[in-house]
């Protein structure tokens, strides 16, 4: 699922997938009503000028649901075999190449692979512009916990899946199949760029009015912690300094070090949180 990203990052993702190994890309563009023609047609040229395909267009709100049917859809297209899930902003390290982590799977029974987010924020957590010509991984060094301890959000991910095996919402858990705690692949997510201030503000304002249809509370209770956050924290910055979050330099080459142990403690005692709508009580740490 590819939003209004700008083009630097679609580049880079592609580029990261086919050092992976991955051949075939099965893309959904999605643009709502804010963006301009400009914008859209741009990350479009971009796309085709990667070689990837960008016949799966569509505009308008962008609903919860949105996501999900047109990754069905994906997955419908792209027939029988394992399933690379990834978003425009998550970049898989895996701990053996992607044969070898299906290969796994198989021999043990196991119709998906499992992963952990590591929220990927700038050295003084700043919402930071970035350039291609700096990369990712040094504009965005450090790794960390936003997502699972500030946000309250699910920081688990179905990364591989077989075809026949259904994926929940947003990639998090898959009904009825379990993924292998121990061998989790880490998923940089690089969501905390110059310019998501202003997407979370709009999101929230279109749950809230009705403009865009949610199903739970979830999405709009992160999007308004990671706001409440910032404006405590001026500047547009994460403080990156808290120990709570657990930031450390890590880079897309390499898994983090202790991974494997960290990710299967995150991912195994992870339970949702008692989610509360937001503008009522929740109950949860002050960051």
């Amino acid at each position: 699922m590819v939003g209004p990203v700008e083009p630097a990052l679609l580049t880079a993702w592609t580029a990261h997938y086919r050092r992976l190994g991955v051949e075939r890309f099965h893309l959904a563009f999605h643009f709502p009503q804010h963006v301009p023609d400009a914008g859209r047609r741009q990350l479009l040229t971009t796309a085709r000028e990667l070689g990837l395909p960008t016949g799966q267009v569509s505009m308008g709100p962008w609903h919860e649901h949105t996501n999900s049917e047109l990754r069905d859809a994906l997955r419908e297209q792209a027939g029988p075999g394992w399933h690379l899930l990834a978003d425009s902003d998550e970049f898989h390290t895996h701990p053996a190449p992607l044969a070898e982590v299906t290969e796994a799977a198989e021999e043990n029974g196991r119709a998906v692979v499992g992963g952990l987010m590591l929220d990927r924020v700038s050295a003084d957590g700043r919402l930071a512009l970035w350039r291609p010509e700096d990369g990712l991984d040094r504009t965005f060094p450090l790794g960390g916990h936003l997502t699972h301890c500030l946000l309250h959000g699910d920081p688990r991910k179905i990364v591989l899946a077989l075809s026949d095996a259904a994926v929940a919402s947003g990639n998090h858990h898959a009904p009825g199949r379990k993924p292998d705690p121990h061998t989790l692949a880490c998923v940089h997510h690089f969501k905390w760029r110059s310019g998501v201030v202003d997407d979370l503000r709009r999101r929230v304002d279109h749950f809230t009015n009705g403009a865009w249809t949610e199903h739970t509370p979830a999405v709009r209770s992160e999007a308004t912690r990671l706001l409440q956050h910032i404006d405590r924290h001026n500047n547009n910055r994460i403080d990156v300094s808290d120990p709570r979050l657990g930031f450390r330099h890590v880079t897309l080459d390499r898994m983090p070090d202790d991974w494997a142990t960290e990710a299967a403690r995150i991912h195994t005692a992870w339970r949702p949180p008692r989610q509360s709508w937001p503008g009522s009580t929740i109950s949860s740490p002050s960051f």
